[in-house]
């Protein structure tokens, strides 16, 4: 091989690969809590604040933006639901990594499943969160979800060089691809977005796990 190709070789060995755009993104990182209520498991869910700037109002699982002190993803999801639901470290029991989302808006999501011990006593943190509800995970495990399609569009700003590009490129809003958006509504809550995009591939790992035999 040609020395160059030798040498650019043992650079690209010798180093981690990581996504290139990666800080173009918003790193989160949340738990999907279970607690058992009476004989029935429950999957937690929190509505955010009104008073809010990122999606006030809206439901979503405890957790937030990874920061550079957490020592993972992990710590970062349960640092953030020890704050949320004013809890405990030692009240969350660790479950499993789930997938996590790159979601084309502009999020890298980190998912992560886990029991909340009987007897914890939820705190929840008023200026987060308003308000926080439980939904029967048999429930979730029977309920179909409506499903809808949500389009992504490019434009160029005012300053893109389209000179460069063929003639025929559109100034205009560019459609790309489209994407399945979940919805899931218990009560008058509707559980949508990245969220019923996380419990939407939990439960299908929940129902691989009611076929295993322990």
């Amino acid at each position: 091989m040609d020395n160059f190709c030798n040498q650019l070789a043992a650079v690209l060995q010798d180093r981690s690969i990581s996504i290139e755009n990666e800080s173009e993104y918003l790193n989160s990182a949340v738990l999907v809590p279970l607690i058992r209520q009476g004989d029935k498991l429950q999957v937690l869910f929190e509505v955010r604040s009104a008073n809010l700037t990122r999606q006030p109002g809206e439901i979503c699982f405890p957790g937030g933006r990874i920061e550079p002190e957490d020592e993972s993803s992990l710590a970062a999801a349960i640092r953030e639901t020890t704050e949320e639901l004013g809890i405990n470290k030692q009240d969350i029991q660790f479950i499993g990594a789930l997938n996590y989302v790159v979601a084309p808006f502009g999020v890298i999501l980190h998912p992560f499943a886990a029991y909340l011990q009987e007897g914890t006593i939820l705190q929840p943190s008023v200026s987060e969160v308003a308000e926080i509800f439980t939904v029967p995970l048999d429930w979730l495990l029977s309920t179909e979800p409506q499903q809808a399609q949500m389009e992504i569009a490019t434009r160029p700003t005012d300053n893109f060089p389209l000179h460069l590009l063929p003639a025929d490129y559109p100034e205009d809003w560019k459609g790309r691809k489209t994407y399945p958006v979940w919805f899931y509504q218990y009560r008058h809550y509707v559980i949508w977005g990245l969220t019923a995009r996380v419990l939407h591939s939990f439960l299908k790992l929940c129902r691989q796990a009611q076929g295993n035999k322990i």
